[in-house]
């Protein structure tokens, strides 16, 4: 089934029916283009769910670490709780979405009352693991990777928001929803809240949301808007991956306006962050945060400034060995002034 035409059907309520060896009153649309484990394949993945395999747990189960294939294939697994819905919409989703940048969904297993979602392993964990210490690296991110991750996880949702006939709304983005692979290529995951969004995103369409309330506190706008809100919270996140913290929009714009930002990014990125690049990023991060949903950027704009900001980097970089050619580049404080 196409992703164009998934999205026809699904305005009529996905189109659900019945499929063989699921529960009772479960619904599931009948074309899926993945896997379907049953619940002795995802044990024997899993150790019996093995406790010591658990690579975390969430509102929507824990996730464990898993062998498939005679232990071929390193998989991770979450067990879902309590929550058909949102099973069901990221089987939906995920299994119609192909990006690069997008969580890639194995199969799933809905069996003896167990619903549970079978995924590619990503090694580095979440975004939010890598910046606060939590990852399986306790190195710091450089500044560079931190600019190629924002712009891959840009990609991913300018895709989302852009690549099929009606966009997709994702609702959830935090740091914590942006995993990372073993060479830190960010993949969007957690559509657990998606929906489809209206034809497009242009201005003339943004609307107030009339569906429940599902972002995650710090990465909300006031106004819930539709789609830009996904804006919104990139934007948080954009904040969170140079001040190293989540950094509440109100903040971070008293300190621009106060010319203070600078002194309050993350330490490990101090001197190394040329003004130019500085400058750029801070302005389409505080852009996605604008009060206004019509000022906010699309993600398209925002991921093509955000390649500007690194080429940037780039050739400061490049100037800065030139001059220094055997010592590390640090830029002086003295050079930065609020955006």
């Amino acid at each position: 089934m196409s992703l164009s035409h998934f999205f026809q059907v699904s305005k009529k309520a996905f189109g659900f029916v019945s499929r063989r060896g699921s529960q009772p009153n479960f619904t599931l649309p009948e074309e899926l283009c993945i896997r379907q484990f049953s619940l002795a394949e995802i044990k024997a993945a899993t150790a019996n769910f093995d406790e010591g395999l658990i690579l975390g747990i969430s509102n929507f189960g824990s996730v464990y670490k898993g062998v498939i294939d005679n232990g071929t294939f390193t998989v991770a697994i979450r067990r879902m709780k309590f929550c058909l819905s949102a099973f069901r919409t990221e089987v939906v989703f995920l299994s119609q979405l192909n990006h690069l940048n997008v969580e890639s969904l194995i199969g799933f297993c809905n069996e003896k009352g167990e619903t549970i979602l079978v995924y590619e392993y990503l090694s580095n964990g979440s975004l939010s693991d890598c910046l606060h210490g939590n990852g399986i690296s306790c190195n710091p991110i450089p500044w560079e990777k931190r600019l190629q991750i924002c712009i891959g996880a840009a990609r991913g949702l300018h895709y989302l928001h852009t690549g099929a006939k009606y966009i997709v709304l994702h609702r959830n983005v935090t740091s914590n929803t942006i995993l990372l692979d073993h060479e830190l290529v960010p993949k969007l995951s957690g559509f657990f809240l998606s929906r489809l969004g209206p034809h497009s995103m242009s201005k003339a369409s943004i609307k107030k949301e009339s569906l429940d309330v599902g972002a995650t506190f710090g990465y909300l706008d006031l106004e819930n808007l539709s789609g830009k809100n996904d804006v919104y919270a990139f934007g948080v996140v954009l904040l969170e991956v140079i001040c190293g913290k989540i950094s509440l929009p109100a903040c971070a714009n008293w300190c621009i306006e106060n010319g203070t930002f600078y002194h309050n990014i993350d330490p490990y990125l101090k001197g190394r962050i040329a003004p130019e690049c500085f400058n750029k990023y801070v302005e389409i991060a505080m852009s996605c945060v604008s009060y206004s949903a019509e000022e906010r950027p699309s993600m398209g704009e925002v991921e093509a400034t955000l390649q500007d900001a690194l080429e940037l980097q780039k050739k400061a970089d490049s100037e800065m060995k030139s001059i220094i050619p055997h010592s590390g580049v640090m830029y002086e404080d003295e050079l930065f002034c609020a955006p």
